[in-house]
């Protein structure tokens, strides 16, 4: 739509408004005839149309369902409500208004009823397909309002309807289209078919071209080893993306904790703030890959800087194997208990001396930081040891002696102690409810059983 507007009293071969908007044609007078007769001075002053034309006119008229053109012809032209606009279901007076000069294309000289029938939007579309050529031939860009969200994107109202595919909307994809309908964005062409009347666009190409500079020096700005601060954009199978306030880096799915994780909305959700460790800067591809568990302190670090080899932990049986089992010592941290530093008796089976639940003191007989390994020993465990210092704050006092060594006895909380072991085992009976305490004290009656059956047959054997 146009806001240019004429004033109709003036314009050769037309006729007038009156303050209330009503439109007299023209009067032909004696004085016009010129010794012509008036059919041939009717026929002289009359407009010529071909079906397909394009034609000037003034809009005299605007009803809900028409607009009423007067282009010079015998009668007024009729645009049709569905003619006007390549928008839907529009209201024609916020199309036009009255006194208006606009295009049209005739679509029909006369039909069933004898009216010319134009059409606006099939002359702005004529219009508009030479334009979209030649831009696309100079390799520009259009720009235009977002008039519909469609199945898989946006229409963008370029003179014509232009489908900007929902991937190529943003640099990433784009779930929720609704917000972006009444803004103007700016879109490369990249497919162009006149026959099929078809506009692909491409915003994302042209926000990578016009952002390109920028993201050179964003990206020569950006050092590994640097920690920066992003909002979490997108969450995918493999990781996050956050943005960096110029770009976006990649979280791989491994580099999001140090504890194992399935996938990574439970680590971080989009809208989350984060900092980030920045992994690697690939220029060539304008990829960056990030780390927020680097930023985070290393589990693994942590036990191996408050624990040595010797020490009695408290911990509780996550898994049962062929060779032993593992126990969890520490968040995130789980130790092997070898089958042969089970019991001081011969084991033919873990699940004769532990149950996967149950917990119990283990002693740390090795701690390899760098592979992430410690091996653990329930056998030694029983011998007696030094304590490690957290459970002396969280276990009854009679559990250990002055210096530390453990004495047996059965556990209590010492009142009012809390410590990550804690937690994590509180933790556990929330989710498991009574199964797992019953878990826990069936697993000791295993091993009180399989204790007793060892020792009776190594009597008998003796």
């Amino acid at each position: 739509m146009t806001d240019q507007t004429i004033d109709i009293a003036t314009t050769p071969g037309m006729g007038t408004f009156d303050e209330s908007g009503e439109y007299t044609p023209r009067r032909v007078t004696e004085n016009d005839l010129a010794g012509m007769s008036m059919d041939d001075v009717y026929a002289s002053t009359m407009v010529e149309v071909e079906d397909g034309q394009i034609v000037d006119g003034v809009v005299v008229k605007v009803d809900r369902d028409e607009v009423l053109l007067d282009i010079g012809y015998k009668s007024e032209g009729v645009i049709p409500a569905r003619e006007l606009s390549i928008r839907n279901d529009v209201d024609p007076s916020e199309v036009v208004k009255l006194g208006e000069q606009v295009e049209a294309l005739v679509l029909q000289r006369e039909d069933k009823d004898g009216r010319l029938i134009l059409s606006k939007k099939r002359a702005q579309y004529e219009r508009a397909w030479g334009k979209i050529e030649a831009i696309k031939e100079s390799d520009g860009y259009v720009a235009g309002p977002v008039i519909e969200v469609v199945k898989g994107g946006l229409i963008i109202d370029i003179g014509l309807r232009g489908f900007l595919p929902a991937s190529l909307v943003e640099l990433r994809r784009v779930r929720d289209l609704a917000p972006y309908v009444g803004r103007s964005l700016e879109a490369k062409i990249i497919e162009l078919d006149k026959n099929r009347n078809n506009v692909v666009l491409s915003r994302r190409q042209w926000l990578e071209e016009t952002q390109k500079e920028q993201r050179e020096e964003f990206l020569a700005n950006l050092k590994p080893g640097e920690v920066r601060s992003g909002v979490v954009s997108s969450v995918v199978n493999f990781g996050a993306f956050v943005d960096l306030g110029g770009m976006d880096g990649l979280i791989h799915v491994s580099e999001l904790s140090w504890k194992h994780v399935d996938h990574p909305s439970q680590v971080v959700q989009v809208g989350d703030e984060v900092q980030v460790q920045v992994l690697e800067v690939d220029l060539d591809r304008d990829r960056i890959s990030l780390s927020l568990k680097a930023t985070q302190q290393d589990p693994w670090q942590e036990f191996a800087s408050n624990h040595r080899v010797g020490e009695l932990v408290y911990g509780r049986v996550t898994k049962l194997v062929p060779f032993g089992s593992f126990v969890q010592v520490g968040d995130g941290i789980e130790g092997l208990v070898h089958i042969s530093e089970m019991s001081s008796h011969h084991v033919e089976l873990p699940e004769q001396v532990v149950t996967p639940g149950e917990e119990l003191w283990v002693k740390i007989i090795d701690l390899d930081l760098q592979r992430r390994r410690i091996s653990l020993s329930i056998k030694q465990a029983a011998e007696g040891g030094v304590v490690a210092a957290e459970y002396q704050e969280a276990f009854g006092a009679h559990m250990y002696d002055d210096q530390g060594n453990y004495i047996g006895g059965t556990y209590e909380y010492a009142e009012g102690a809390t410590t990550e072991a804690q937690q994590a085992w509180e933790e556990y009976y929330a989710e498991h409810g009574d199964e797992g305490e019953a878990g826990a004290e069936g697993g000791a009656e295993v091993a009180a059983e399989a204790e007793v059956t060892v020792e009776g047959d190594a009597a008998g054997e003796a």
